[in-house]
Order: structure tokens, then C-alpha cells, then sequence
């Protein structure tokens, strides 16, 4: 933990240094902190200032006080809270890819739910915000910043607050990410056939399809991405057997990922 930076707020600068140590395991799970007189010192800042900053990590879930006894570090990944998630994203450690398809699981669930509330609630706005994909250029970052911005359509049309909380949790990460999934063409021509198909189950007020549409292209999402990862780490093995002058094994062709038909249960 490092003394305090120029040109930063210190509160600021403390919640940051103390985020890390928790997240690097620098500050484990179970450990006390150490008292207020030293760890201030420690962190470059008064006491006051680390008061103000130890309220706001315990009511993120990072650390637990105790009146008249140590201060505890939390895991995170148990009591911790949304804003928990937005640090790990700030700090990049929500970039390791099992960490990614773990989020993919949650849009998984989640996805769905908010869909079939937007078409009961809006269809008509369904309607209208996925028919703008026509306009589309065929490029990774317009499609990312599109299907950012129809799910996030979708979370708020919902009429459930808590929806958008949540993905707004992690925008930069999706954002970040997206563009990698959508350079697959076929992630691409996957997500026109779901644009194209939800705006036709909105017009047609199919809620409880459009819940079982939105399920299948969560779940073919999932293994976009793990062929995407499975093809960078084929990759960057080739390069660095190459790299070492090693003699490289033969690496089997660039898989090509089948386009998936969208299913629809029209129970």
C-alpha cells in the first residue's frame, strides 16, 4: 500500500490503494486491519479521512467495523455489493475470461426475465429500438455498442429499476469485451437473427417466446466465447513456441462456428 499520490483526492486515493490489497489478496478474507493511527500513516492520509473511507468500503461489502474491535476484511465475493463489481471492472480484474463467462451466465438469467417484462410492458418500443439494426455497418464495435444499448433498452423498459442498476454495474467491461466477441461474423449474424426475431415476437406481443428466444442466444453467446478464448490461447501458444525457437506443433485449423437456429417455444 502506497503513500498518496499527487493531484489525487485522498479519500479517493485510500479507497483505491485498500481495493486492491483486497482484490490481490494482499489483505485476505478474515484479516483485521491494522488500528486507525497506523494504518492512516501507512496510507498518507488523517484520520478523519480514513474514518470517511472505512464507511464506504463497509457499506460496499468490502470490509465489516466492529465497534471496539478490529476492523475485518470481508470476501468480497460473499458480502459484497454491486459496487464491488464496478471496482473489479475499474481496476481490470473483471477481464480474466472465466470471470467473463461467469457474467455470461448471469446475463444468462437475467436477460430473459427483462426481455419478456419489456414486450409486456412497451412492445412498441421493442419494436421500434431492434428494427434500428438494419442500419448496422458490419463492424465489431457497432454491434457492440448496439447490443449494449438494446439490452439496456430492454432492462429499463422492463419497468424492474433494479435491472439497469445491474448491468450499468459493468457497461465498461461489456463494452470492452464486446468488441472482441462481436469481431466473430458469425456472433454477428447471430445477434441481426435475434434483433430481427424480437422485434417481430414484440409486434406480435409474444412475451413468453421472445423470454425463450432471448434464453437460446444467452446460452449460444457462452460458447461464442469460449471458442473466442479457445482460439486466442491457441494463438498466443503458437507465437510463443515460435518466440523460444521451439518447433512448434501443428495447430488444428481455426474452428468455424456454426450459426445456431433460434428456437422458439411457443408454448
Amino acid at each position: 500500500m502506497n503513500a498518496l499520490p499527487p493531484l489525487q483526492k485522498p479519500a479517493v486515493h485510500a479507497e483505491q490503494v485498500l481495493i486492491r490489497a483486497f482484490l490481490d489478496d494482499e489483505l485476505p478474507a478474515g484479516t483485521a486491519l491494522p488500528g486507525e493511527r497506523q494504518l492512516a500513516a501507512k496510507l498518507g492520509i488523517t484520520r478523519p479521512t480514513l474514518r470517511e473511507t472505512l464507511k464506504k468500503l463497509d457499506r460496499d461489502g468490502w470490509i465489516t467495523i466492529r465497534q471496539g474491535k478490529p476492523t475485518v476484511v470481508n470476501d468480497f465475493w460473499i458480502e459484497g455489493g454491486l459496487n464491488v463489481l464496478s471496482a473489479m471492472v475499474s481496476t481490470g480484474r473483471a477481464v480474466d475470461p472465466l470471470f467473463i463467462a461467469k457474467l455470461l451466465e448471469v446475463r444468462q438469467v437475467l436477460a430473459p426475465a427483462y426481455t419478456c417484462a419489456a414486450i409486456i410492458h412497451d412492445p412498441d418500443r421493442v419494436v421500434i429500438q431492434t428494427a434500428r439494426h438494419e442500419e448496422l455497418p458490419d463492424e465489431a464495435e457497432a454491434y457492440c455498442r448496439f447490443d449494449w444499448d438494446i439490452h439496456h433498452d430492454l432492462a429499463v423498459t422492463s419497468a424492474n429499476p433494479v435491472y439497469p442498476l445491474i448491468l450499468n454495474g459493468f457497461r465498461e467491461l461489456y463494452l470492452d469485451i464486446g468488441i472482441a466477441y462481436f469481431s466473430l461474423p458469425a456472433a454477428r449474424r447471430a445477434s441481426d437473427r435475434f434483433y430481427r426475431t424480437l422485434g417481430q415476437l414484440a409486434r406480435q406481443r409474444q412475451s413468453d417466446a421472445a423470454e425463450s428466444l432471448t434464453k437460446n442466444v444467452m446460452r449460444q453467446s457462452i460458447v461464442y466465447w469460449a471458442e473466442l478464448q479457445a482460439n486466442l490461447n491457441a494463438q498466443t501458444t503458437k507465437t510463443s513456441e515460435q518466440g523460444t525457437g521451439a518447433a512448434p506443433e501443428a495447430m488444428p485449423p481455426e474452428p468455424v462456428i456454426a450459426e445456431p437456429a433460434i428456437e422458439i417455444d411457443s408454448r
